[in-house]
């Protein structure tokens, strides 16, 4: 076997285990199933009797501080006001002034026009509650009563409906005479604004701790793919942290919390939420601010949450404490995202985004799509713009690929007479061979490193293309209108011309090809053409298959992905044939591709 094609032989089974590892490790999702969570019938730790959470200020921090076990009231049965921004349609319940009601304007459940809007936030007492709320939890000199819980009514002081230009105001006085407010102001992306402010016209000093909480009742529904991260995500002083729904179950019961708890202290720099594939609710903290982040489970009720605590405030006779922070309710765009950390100052806030073991790669690579995106108005034109410019940019090492492949075919003659004068003496053809290549200045592994090179990029502008909403129902052209989807058309119904849609094979679905997976596989076919098939008929039949095999499995990867893999295989083609021509070897493709077809003579007795 000659070196060329222990090359191509090396590439192409590099190639097969890269995507056999692939399928290893990122199979395709199972179905997603919801689960309903029990009704809460007991009271847990700091739960009211429906499992709706109540703030906890820590014993150490305040051997005062308590919290308060009351009943929520259905949302059905509590007054609401309006929320109306561009982005954000919703409601905000009065009982406990939870923000529990949210739908994002522009983005539907499916491609269908008459699809509802995607629901982010859901209220108390719906299958799979969803909700923030603020409060004070009570701390030395108070108890439960005398702070507003999460069923307290609290009334209209100023508003009417949430709109960008006016904020609402909310107040309730306790019975002990403290007079509580709280102002909500949206902008017109998706960033909450919350101010809570603690008038004490009493003559004694009290002590209460703010906190925020977001909360989520049952399992929600998962991608349930590997690659992608979907439950707790927080920033905590620089370190990012990623934790899934499975992984609260493995906390510790904390004592002070009464349930399954998880604390990261004393941060000053960060935020704390939960993030789903596409949307994301986030607590933001003011920057410099002192506070915890718990992340705690209720196993009974089937409870999530996330909280943000902060430090126990002394409000003294006829003064006013105020403290505020912000909730992030919305989608992960990158645009609004990166304006919230650079212009919002939200720490990191780029690093919500699931941007994977990649990132060094993942984020250039999506800032200069998103980029094009924004020059071209067509994401599936810009995956093709992106692919020339990859390319271009290791077009140096290709140059020098293909052109040690072409002098590796320069030097055939010249490796045919080593092999006769060496024998049967296999080291002094290696160390003859060596020689030659030495002389000439070829590499014969230097067909590899491209290859070697793609796959980093290649799992990269995957994770890009599942991952970032900017490819969500990002159309291409005709029937791609959906570039982060497989390609739905099928060789089953002659790609719609047939009429009869296609039928669900479950397991079986890979042999229901699209147009765009045929057209993968013929651009690896015609790529191999470049080169004479190799004498070994094992080596044949591995490079005969190699394409088809390749189609089969990638055929249902997301569109944008195929669509790079051709746009590349293209690329390479052109690159290979005009590289190896300029160095005087002419491949004969319509020869390599009718010698394929040829029936082989039996060997003579």
């Amino acid at each position: 076997m000659d070196d060329q094609n222990k090359n191509l032989i090396l590439a192409t089974a590099l190639s097969f285990l890269v995507i056999l590892v692939w399928f290893v490790l990122f199979p395709p999702p199972e179905p997603s199933v919801t689960e309903t969570p029990p009704a809460a019938t007991e009271t847990i730790g700091q739960t009211d009797a429906n499992g709706a959470p109540i703030a906890s200020v820590p014993q150490a921090a305040d051997p005062g501080a308590t919290t308060a076990t009351t009943e929520v009231a259905p949302a059905a049965d509590a007054p609401r006001l309006n929320v109306e921004t561009p982005r954000l349609t919703g409601t905000i319940s009065l009982a406990g002034g939870r923000i529990d009601d949210l739908l994002l304007n522009d983005y539907r459940e499916t491609l269908d026009t008459n699809s509802p809007n995607v629901r982010l936030l859901e209220p108390v007492g719906d299958p799979l509650s969803y909700y923030a709320l603020f409060g004070w939890a009570p701390g030395g000199g108070l108890t439960p009563a005398d702070v507003p819980g999460t069923d307290t009514v609290w009334t209209v002081e100023s508003g009417e409906t949430l709109t960008p230009e006016n904020p609402v105001s909310l107040r309730w006085d306790s019975p002990s005479g403290l007079i509580f407010r709280r102002e909500l102001s949206i902008d017109d992306d998706y960033m909450f604004t919350v101010a809570q402010t603690v008038e004490n016209p009493t003559e004694a000093a009290v002590r209460a701790a703010p906190y925020g909480i977001i909360a989520r009742h049952g399992l929600p529904e998962t991608s349930r793919f590997f690659i992608l991260h979907e439950g707790v995500v927080s920033m905590a002083n620089g370190s990012l942290t990623e934790m899934d729904y499975g992984d609260f179950e493995d906390f510790a019961v904390d004592p002070a919390m009464g349930a399954q708890a998880e604390t990261i202290e004393d941060v000053t720099e960060g935020w704390i939420g939960f993030t789903d594939k596409y949307w994301m609710t986030t607590l933001i903290p003011n920057n410099g601010e002192p506070f915890k982040q718990v992340m705690l489970f209720q196993p009974q009720s089937q409870i999530y949450q996330t909280q943000t605590i902060y430090p126990t405030v002394e409000i003294g006779p006829g003064q006013t404490v105020e403290h505020s922070s912000r909730l992030f309710a919305g989608a992960k765009e990158w645009e609004a995202i990166r304006d919230y950390q650079n212009e919002g100052g939200v720490y990191r806030f780029i690093d919500s985004i699931d941007w994977g073991w990649f990132f060094f790669l993942t984020k250039p690579i999506f800032q200069v799509l998103h980029f094009l995106n924004a020059m071209i108005g067509n994401m599936g034109w810009s995956i093709i713009a992106l692919t020339v410019i990859i390319k271009a940019l290791l077009f140096p090492l290709a140059y020098k690929s293909y052109s040690s492949m072409a002098k590796m075919k320069e030097l055939q003659p010249e490796m045919e007479k080593l092999k006769e004068k060496a024998g049967d003496d296999r080291m002094q053809l290696q160390k003859d061979m060596m020689e030659l290549y030495k002389k000439e200045k070829v590499n014969p592994a230097s067909g590899c490193l491209p290859i070697l090179l793609q796959i980093p990029i290649f799992f990269s502008l995957y994770k890009v293309i599942f991952v970032t909403i900017e490819l969500r129902h990002a159309p291409w052209l005709g029937w791609i209108r959906d570039l982060s989807a497989p390609d739905p058309s099928s060789i089953l119904n002659l790609f719609g011309l047939l009429p009869w849609g296609v039928p669900d094979l479950g397991a079986l679905q890979i042999i229901s090809l699209g147009i765009l997976p045929i057209l993968l596989g013929i651009s690896m076919w015609m790529q191999q053409k470049l080169n004479p098939a190799p004498t070994d008929p094992t080596q044949q039949m591995i490079f005969a298959w190699m394409p088809w095999i390749f189609m089969f499995m990638l055929g249902s990867f997301a569109s944008g992905l195929v669509l790079y893999w051709i746009t590349n295989n293209t690329i390479t083609f052109i690159q290979q044939y005009l590289i190896m021509r300029s160095h005087g070897y002419k491949p004969d493709i319509f020869g390599n591709i009718t010698s394929s077809f040829r029936r082989k003579k039996p060997d003579a007795e």
